[in-house]
This record gives C-alpha cells, sequence and structure tokens, in this order.
C-alpha cells in the first residue's frame, strides 16, 4: 500500500503532521516536499495566515501541539516566511535518502525554535546537522535539476489532486489535513 504526506516546510499544519506521522502512520508513509504557495496559486486562493482567521489558527495550532506533546509553538519572526530554499533542500536530502531527517529538523528548527526558514545559512545549517555536506546543499540550492524537481512534484500533487498541506493520500484516497491523520491511518490498515 503506498502512502505519502505532502508538505510545506512553512506550514505549521504540516509541522504537526509530521511531527507525529511515524507514531500514527507507522514507517510505511514516505515524506514528499511540495510547494504549498504554487497549490495555493492553483487553486485560486492562499493561506489562512493572510486572514481574519489567522489568529484563531495560531491559538489551534499551539492547542494541538500541547495535546500531541509537541514543544510549545515558537514562530519564526515574519511568519509566514519565503522558505522556498529550504523546500529545494528537501527535495535535494529526499532524492540524497535523508528526507525524513531533514524535515523534521527543519520543522524543529522552525515551529519548535523559532528559527526563519528565509534565512540562508539557517537552512544550509541544517545539512551537517543531519550528516549532509554544506557545500554540496549550498550547491542544490542553485541546481537547476533540483529547481525543476521541486516543480515537478509539486506539480505530480496537484495533478493527484492535493489541494493544501498537509495532505496524507492513502493508495489515492487523499485525507487532507493534521485532523485527517488518524483517518489516513485507518484507511492503511483497512479499517
Amino acid at each position: 500500500m503506498s502512502t505519502v504526506l505532502y508538505y510545506d516546510l512553512g506550514s505549521p499544519y504540516a509541522y504537526l503532521a509530521v511531527s507525529r506521522s511515524k507514531l500514527v502512520l507507522g514507517s510505511q508513509a514516505r515524506l514528499q516536499p511540495v510547494l504549498a504557495g504554487a497549490i495555493f496559486a492553483h487553486r485560486g486562493w492562499g493561506s489562512w495566515a493572510h486572514t481574519a482567521e489567522r489568529e484563531r489558527h495560531i491559538a489551534e495550532i499551539g492547542r494541538r501541539a500541547a495535546a500531541y506533546g509537541l514543544p510549545a509553538m515558537r514562530w519564526p519572526a515574519g511568519w509566514p516566511n519565503n522558505t522556498l530554499s529550504a523546500m529545494r533542500l528537501a527535495v535535494w536530502a529526499t532524492d540524497a535518502g535523508a528526507g525524513d531527517e531533514f524535515a523534521r529538523a527543519a520543522f524543529a528548527a522552525a515551529f519548535a525554535d523559532g528559527k526563519d526558514l528565509s534565512d540562508r545559512d539557517t537552512v544550509l545549517a541544517l545539512a551537517p546537522a543531519i550528516g549532509m555536506d554544506r557545500e554540496d546543499a549550498e550547491l542544490a540550492l542553485e541546481s537547476p535539476d533540483v529547481k525543476a524537481k521541486l516543480r515537478e512534484v509539486t506539480d505530480q500533487a496537484i495533478a493527484a489532486g492535493v489541494g493544501g498541506v498537509p495532505t496524507t493520500c492513502v493508495d489515492g484516497r487523499l485525507f487532507y489535513g493534521d485532523d485527517r491523520l488518524e483517518s489516513a491511518a485507518m484507511a492503511l490498515t483497512g479499517s
């Protein structure tokens, strides 16, 4: 059975889902970085972070983080930040076999430590923290192949029906939202 959890490092709901994905979905779920901004552009509307619902969502995310036993949320200054470079490195790390480690380290840096993932040095520091070469990471940020791969996987997600992050796909069935992770797990086990 194929299980994919689509995420963008700028999404605090994706942080919640990725942080508990192993516990809820087991090791079968493959983490897949995608650009939420491109998905927003495709669907014709953007994030709640720029609406009157912002404070309600921030409070809800804090409540969920506490309920899940995660560290208290520490929001990066200026959130939502431009995480394009971080997402490029997420694709690079995924192709190198370290995608899960990179995603978890980046999410923790952003939402547990309050670090700004739009800062190039912050993002590059994640590579050696998970055992990858910083110089290789620097090259990856500018690599046309990495840029193209991020566009490609995002386009594939859109074609599969992904309308936002986090979305979990279990054999073609989509479960959108951190709060649907348990439903995805039930589909995975056939419950």
